[in-house]
């Protein structure tokens, strides 16, 4: 089952709101997660044996076209943004053993342009895993569909937040991810820090809004 768009995020309270999942616009579904609020049940919470980072990390790989071409004779970056969540979502999923969703991107660097015929290679892997959500780093990568040997461009970055959801739509506990080498503990650490600054950008952005609603 593929990745869902976003219809969950994490509130400050640590309640995960929730819009149905069923069929409907992305503004229904907003809609819905703003009236209802799910906590993870205390008996839910029982943490699962961790999974070491490799067991999850997965590649996907695809040839660039015509078709996926803007205005300028580059790739949109939409088209690099659905690989990016494509691959993102398998991850979340292996890694989770079961559905997940997207729940926001919480990053995305576009660092060089991707053209036609470029080979493109979106690499992803858990970085942090939290009682029901996760983050997915994945880099993009590029080279000549045709030459072999050629050194590959970094086309792109970015940073994704899954839920794990069962049957019902309801969330539910993932296993911790367990760092390997270096590399995985620098990202498991980083991606901490981001976390601490999203909740941190919603406080401070809920505090403006009561401050203008007060003032009013």
């Amino acid at each position: 089952m593929r990745s869902s768009g976003a219809g969950w995020w994490l509130a400050m309270d640590g309640t995960l709101r929730r819009a149905r999942l069923r069929r409907g616009t992305h503004a229904a579904a907003v809609a819905d997660a703003r009236r209802s609020v799910d906590r993870v049940q205390p008996s839910e919470l029982a943490r699962q044996p961790g999974r070491p980072t490799s067991a999850a990390r997965t590649s996907l790989s695809r040839i660039m076209t015509a078709l996926d071409t803007n205005l300028l004779g580059t790739v949109h970056g939409g088209v690099v943004m659905k690989l990016v969540d494509e691959v993102a979502g398998a991850v979340a999923q292996r890694h989770s053993g079961g559905s997940a969703v997207t729940a926001s991107m919480d990053e995305m660097d576009f660092l060089e342009p991707v053209r036609v015929g470029d080979l493109v290679h979106a690499h992803a892997q858990v970085n942090w895993a939290g009682r029901t959500s996760m983050e997915v780093g994945v880099q993009v990568l590029s080279e000549p569909w045709n030459e072999a040997g050629v050194p590959r461009a970094r086309v792109a970055t970015a940073y994704l937040v899954f839920v794990a959801v069962d049957a019902d739509g309801r969330p539910r506990v993932v296993p911790p991810v367990l760092p390997e080498t270096e590399e995985d503990r620098r990202r498991f650490a980083e991606a901490g820090i981001r976390r601490t600054h999203r909740l941190a950008r919603r406080e401070a952005i809920r505090a403006s809004r009561r401050a203008d609603a007060a003032a009013t």
